[in-house]
C-alpha cells in the first residue's frame, strides 16, 4: 500500500476509485464501504484510495475539547487499511485552512486535481466543505461536469450492522472487550513501546512490561485485568494486562498499563508490542498485603490458561 502522508501536495496521475472519513476503528461499517470499493476495483482494475485525515478534524476545531479519544492512531488505522486491500492511503494535513475550503474547491482540488477520482463511494450522511454544507446532493449535481460517478452506502445497508464508533467507545470504557470486537470485527488492540517500570512484578513471580501507548489520543479501556494477545515481532503470546493506579503498591494517580507475557523470557525494554484485548477478567481492586496480590495474580492467570484450552 502506498501512503501519502505529512504533505498537501501530491497529484494521483491515474484515475482511481476513492472514498472520503476519519475511519475511526475502522469497524464494521468502514469494512463495508472498502468492500464496495475492492468490487468497484475488480470491476475497472483502477486503483483504490483512502482520503482519511491527521489529526483528527475535532482537534483542530474545536481544541477546547480535550477528552477525544480515538480507536486507531494514525499508524494503527494505516496498518488496518492494508489489511483490507487499499492501494493508496492518503493522510491530509488538516487545518482551519483546510476547513475553509468551498464545496467546489474541495470537489475540484482535492477530488479531481489531487485524487483523480473517476468513482466516489462514501457513507450516508457524508458531509464536506466549508461548515460541512457539502452533501450527496452536491457532488451528484458536480459529478456530472467533473467526469466522476459517486455512490452512496445506504443508511439500510450500514445500520443493518449496528456499529458505530460511539457504540465502541462506550462499550471499551465499560471494559466490555468482546463487545467491541464484534463491532470492529477484530478484537480491539493499541501498539506501544516497553519502557522501565518499578520492577515490582519480578518479585511477586509475575514480571511486567510497562508500556506506553503510540498515540496519546488513544482510548484505553476500562481499568481492570484483561485477558490479552501480546505480538512481539512475529510472534504471538498470551498474557494479562492490568490497566489501573495500582493501588496496592502505589500512591500516585497514573494510570498504568502493565502486560505480563506468559512463557516469555526475552528482554523486552524499548520494543515495540501489540497488544489485542479477549476478555475482561475483574476489576482494580486494592489489596491488604502483597501475598494477597499475588494469591489474586495467580487466579488470574489460571483464568487465562482456562481460557486459552477453551480456545485452543
Amino acid at each position: 500500500m502506498l501512503v501519502i502522508q505529512h504533505t498537501e501536495h501530491f497529484r494521483i496521475e491515474s484515475p482511481t476509485i476513492v472514498t472520503i472519513g476519519t475511519f475511526d476503528g475502522i469497524h464494521l461499517g468502514h469494512q463495508k464501504i472498502l468492500a464496495r470499493l475492492n468490487e468497484l476495483k475488480k470491476q475497472t482494475g483502477l486503483k483504490t484510495v483512502v482520503l482519511t485525515f491527521d489529526p483528527h478534524p475535532r482537534k483542530v476545531l474545536f481544541p477546547e475539547q480535550k477528552d477525544l479519544r480515538l480507536l486507531t492512531g494514525i499508524d494503527e488505522k494505516l496498518e488496518l487499511l492494508k489489511k483490507y486491500q487499499v492501494d493508496v492511503a492518503v493522510v491530509y494535513p488538516f487545518s482551519k485552512a483546510f476547513s475553509q475550503l468551498t464545496s467546489e474547491e474541495y470537489i475540484t482540488h482535492i477530488l479531481k486535481k489531487s485524487l483523480h477520482v473517476k468513482y466516489l463511494v462514501i457513507g450516508y450522511d457524508h458531509k464536506f466543505g466549508l461548515n460541512r454544507t457539502g452533501d450527496i446532493h452536491t457532488l451528484r449535481q458536480y459529478a456530472a461536469d467533473k467526469s466522476f460517478e459517486v455512490e452512496e452506502i445506504s443508511a439500510k445497508d450500514i445500520d443493518s450492522i449496528a456499529v458505530s464508533s460511539s457504540k465502541i467507545r462506550k462499550a471499551l470504557e465499560e471494559g466490555d472487550v468482546e463487545l467491541a470486537a464484534e463491532f470492529l470485527g477484530y478484537p480491539y488492540f493499541m501498539e506501544a513501546t516497553v519502557v522501565k517500570g518499578k520492577q515490582l512484578g519480578r518479585t511477586l513471580g509475575y514480571p511486567t512490561a510497562n508500556l506506553i501507548t503510540h498515540s496519546a489520543d488513544k482510548l484505553i479501556p476500562a481499568k481492570g485485568v484483561y485477558f490479552v494477545a501480546v505480538n512481539i515481532g512475529h510472534t504471538t503470546y498470551h498474557g494479562m494486562m492490568s490497566i489501573g493506579l495500582n493501588p496496592t503498591t502505589d500512591s500516585d494517580l497514573n494510570t498504568k498499563l502493565e502486560v505480563h507475557v506468559f512463557e516469555f523470557n526475552g528482554d523486552l525494554y524499548d520494543q515495540n508490542l501489540r497488544v489485542e484485548f479477549l476478555k475482561y477478567l475483574r476489576p482494580e481492586k486494592k489489596f491488604d498485603s502483597l501475598e494477597a496480590l499475588k494469591q489474586a495474580l495467580h487466579e488470574d492467570q489460571e483464568k487465562c490458561y482456562e481460557l486459552l484450552t477453551a480456545h485452543s
